[in-house]
């Protein structure tokens, strides 16, 4: 089987888990990108060369808190959702300087400063992830919202790849990754904002407003996730984050463009639904 019919397979197959998530519910949407978290923690943690697992517990509690703030799921009494979120956040995010101390490692900055940089950059933003679906007017649980997303996050990453193959002439941040061009980000915003276009003529739960400006938080930050990504590879002298999906890399190789974005998704959703 060659690498091109294994990037086909294996990239339909992801797409197929995540839309058929999605479409059977919170739980499943839940279990799947929570199997996608500690992959990508995983990946990151051995590209920052981080040998703890308290990155782990800290994935878990943060990503339990996540589930308990979508509450209106669960029947759970607002007050006390609150409190459980805060606590268990609170205790979990400041037992790292406890986990520091009790370390044998003699550089605590630096070990304290992975920790947090795996928690900004991957954590956080899978358990804003699993939060979007419910970023909506009616604020239920909305397979549409978060595969919209995504539908943007493929547009843009297939044609900005296209034009910048078969168009590209100006790099975009060669230092960081050489094949990425000026033309092949315009062009997969353009098409992105396509996309974001069709997608609201079928959206009961968000306005066409909305979906654009999803476009161009998409094919912004999106593009800065990748990299971002790049970045952290270069520097670590490696190419994919890992092997584990055939003819794509690692978890984090497929997620780069979502990971960056959903924070700025998130709150453009929560300020404006």
């Amino acid at each position: 089987m060659t690498n091109f019919t294994k990037r086909i397979i294996f990239g339909l197959l992801y797409v197929a888990l995540i839309v058929a998530s999605s479409y059977f519910g919170a739980s499943y949407f839940y279990a799947l990108f929570f199997i996608f978290m500690l992959f990508s923690l995983y990946e990151f943690l051995k590209i920052i060369e981080l040998k703890s697992v308290y990155p782990y517990i800290l994935a878990l509690t943060s990503f339990i808190s996540a589930i308990l703030s979508n509450n209106h799921a669960f029947n759970i009494d607002n007050e006390l959702t609150q409190k459980v979120i805060v606590s268990i956040f609170t205790f979990a995010l400041f037992f790292t300087f406890i986990s520091a101390l009790i370390s044998s490692r003699k550089v605590a900055i630096q070990y304290l400063g992975r920790i947090f940089l795996s928690l900004v950059y991957v954590i956080i933003p899978f358990s804003l992830i699993i939060k979007i679906p419910f970023q909506n007017f009616d604020h239920t649980f909305d397979f549409s919202v978060i595969v919209g997303v995504f539908i943007l996050i493929w547009s843009n990453d297939v044609f900005a790849f296209l034009i910048g193959k078969n168009f590209g002439k100006h790099k975009l941040i060669e230092r960081v990754s050489p094949n990425k061009t000026i033309e092949g980000f315009i062009g997969g915003m353009i098409f992105t904002f396509v996309a974001g276009f069709f997608i609201s003529k079928y959206s009961e739960t968000l306005l066409p407003i909305h979906w654009l400006a999803l476009a161009f938080l998409v094919s912004t930050f999106g593009v800065l996730g990748d990299l971002t990504e790049s970045m952290f590879k270069r520097q670590a002298n490696v190419k994919d984050s890992s092997n584990f999906i055939p003819g794509h890399g690692g978890f984090l190789d497929r997620l780069d463009s979502v990971i960056f974005a959903a924070p700025f998704i998130f709150v453009y959703l929560f300020l404006t639904t």
